[in-house]
């Protein structure tokens, strides 16, 4: 049995009334989902209070196939703020099935520092992300029902809908797809396609909405696309944002779980970071920030995708202010990005982590530039040699930057007391600079550019013809005002996946530009990103099962 598993289903949960007691939350104000789940009222939100907590976001070097452990180590700092006894709370994106079943396994943590109860977070929980397809794909139905009815029709072009459909797994079989077919009856054949359900426009927007007000707005506010007379097509045309909202009444509102060690969960949302913005909602992070004097929550990937995002978007968007940064580091991510293949990262190689470290500096400085205190946090594995580790604190020290060891995967809490004492002395004692990458006035292309130079390393960007045409369409629309949410590789600081390490004096190529104006950015798209992935050769669904008595073995 997988070790991760073993310990979950170990695990002495507590009823879900007594972790919401440690943040002051009265029982009648649960909506309990059994006894370990609950969704939150959004009245649970205090401004005042939010603004006196301590926002900690942690972010990672270039993730590689060997794993960086960064939700394990924002529920271990967690846990590590609990031991030295602060009132600490974490709060995460939602996993999607997609990667659950794909590849990369779920997104609970791991060890002694995972949410719970973990199969029910990766598989369904209580249903936002279906509530969210719904929603998305609602809109898809009153859009292809406006085009074909002869009532009420608003001589939508097919041949400009961007709308597509979404599901949440990984089907590459439905990326391109022909609609309409099989007679008049049936609909106006046009081809479309499905994208996955955490790349939606909608989960974006439920993830950057204020309250349910600001929800209808946003939706109504989705970019469609034209009528024959070259008029722009918004979902408030359809009366469309209505119903979605009504579709999101319970998904709109975070969910409550644990931590292994009790410590409060808050769970909301789930964007990619390489499509998407890459973070949990506004309302969870604020609500997280209302019940607790500390609140960590992480961004997806690399620094220079959820970090970047989450600072110049979701910050800027919402107001909010992180007082730190903490920077998961791994010896065996470094010596991948020191060349070393996959199957030998388990041999010690310190001259490989000391090759790997550029990749660990550019992301250090990117934090930097925000204004950011930084700690980076080296998350331990068992193969770790002394000078391997050695190697990556002695970078650390020449940067003027402290470092601290986090072993919350084999000891939890008690092994990341050192991190959280570190981040809270930072916090105290360093005052905190945050400001953005850039200003949202600025044009489009100067926006891209300032990111693809500054965070990236790029020496300059290039646009395709049909970016161009984008970039004129935005113009039209008057949506130039809008920040950009790039989608790139997350395996590369650059858009190529096979440039590891620190890449320098590359292009960045922009192939195209999407709109989301309900979620209030665009999208400019660089290198090949799909945002409907495939499942691998051999996908962890094979590995999953379930007995007679409901135990299920195989999901991590």
């Amino acid at each position: 049995m997988n070790r991760d598993i073993e310990i979950a289903q170990q695990a002495k949960l507590q009823d879900i009334g007594a972790i919401a007691a440690q943040l002051g939350i009265p029982e009648p104000q649960l909506e309990r989902y059994g006894h370990h789940k609950a969704k939150l009222p959004l009245s649970l939100i205090h401004p005042e209070r939010a603004r006196q907590s301590k926002l900690i976001l942690v972010t990672a070097i270039s993730p590689t196939p060997a794993g960086e452990g960064k939700t394990t180590v924002s529920i271990g700092l967690s846990q590590g703020l609990q031991h030295i006894g602060k009132k600490a709370v974490v709060v995460l994106r939602e996993p999607s099935l997609g990667p659950v079943f794909g590849i990369k396994g779920g997104a609970a943590g791991g060890g002694q520092s995972q949410v719970l109860p973990m199969e029910d977070i990766n598989l369904h929980f209580t249903g936002d992300f279906a509530a969210i397809e719904k929603a998305h794909n609602l809109l898809a139905a009153l859009l292809d029902n406006n085009i074909q009815s002869k009532q009420n029709n608003l001589g939508i072009d097919p041949r400009t809908v961007l709308w597509k459909r979404v599901m949440d797994m990984n089907d590459r079989a439905l990326r391109q797809v022909i609609v309409g077919l099989g007679g008049t009856g049936n609909g106006l054949p046009r081809e479309t396609g499905f994208d996955i359900t955490a790349a939606s426009e909608i989960m974006a927007i439920l993830c950057l909405s204020e309250n349910r007000t600001d929800l209808k707005e946003r939706l109504g506010n989705i970019f469609l696309g034209f009528t024959y007379g070259r008029e722009p097509v918004y979902a408030r045309d359809l009366g469309a944002q209505g119903a979605m909202a009504a579709l999101l009444k319970d998904a709109i509102k975070p969910n409550l779980v644990q931590a292994l060690e009790g410590v409060p969960a808050i769970l909301h949302g789930g964007p990619f970071a390489n499509i998407a913005q890459g973070t949990n909602s506004v309302i969870a992070t604020r609500m997280g920030m209302s019940l607790a004097d500390y609140a960590v929550t992480e961004a997806g990937f690399g620094a220079d995708l959820g970090a970047e995002k989450f600072l110049d978007i979701k910050c800027q968007s919402a107001g909010l202010a992180p007082r730190a940064a903490v920077l998961v580091a791994t010896v065996r991510a470094l010596k991948y990005h020191g060349g070393v293949a996959l199957a030998d990262l388990k041999a010690p190689n310190p001259e490989a982590v000391i090759k790997g470290l550029p990749n660990l500096e550019k992301h250090l400085e990117n934090l930097q530039q925000f204004g950011l205190p930084v700690v980076v946090a080296i998350n331990r594995f068992v193969q770790d040699s002394a000078e391997e580790l050695a190697a990556i604190e002695e970078a650390c020290a020449r940067k003027g930057v402290k470092v601290a060891l986090s072993d919350g995967w084999a000891k939890g809490g008690e092994g990341t007391k050192a991190l959280a004492e570190t981040v809270v002395e930072l916090i105290d004692n360093t005052k905190s600079n945050f400001r953005p990458l850039y200003d949202w006035s600025l044009p489009v292309k100067a926006k891209i550019e300032a990111i693809a130079t500054k965070i990236y390393g790029a020496r300059d960007v290039a646009y395709s013809r049909e970016a161009e045409r984008d970039l004129r369409r935005i113009k039209k629309l008057e949506l130039e005002g809008l920040p950009v949410c790039i989608a790139k590789t997350q395996k590369s600081l650059s858009d190529d996946p096979k440039q590891i390490g620190r890449p320098e004096g590359f292009t960045l190529h922009i192939r195209g530009i999407e709109i989301a104006a309900g979620a209030g950015f665009l999208v400019p798209l660089s290198g090949n990103m799909m945002r409907m992935p495939g499942l691998p050769a051999t996908p962890a669904a094979l590995n999953i099962d379930i007995d007679d008595e409901g135990v299920i073995s195989g999901l991590f």
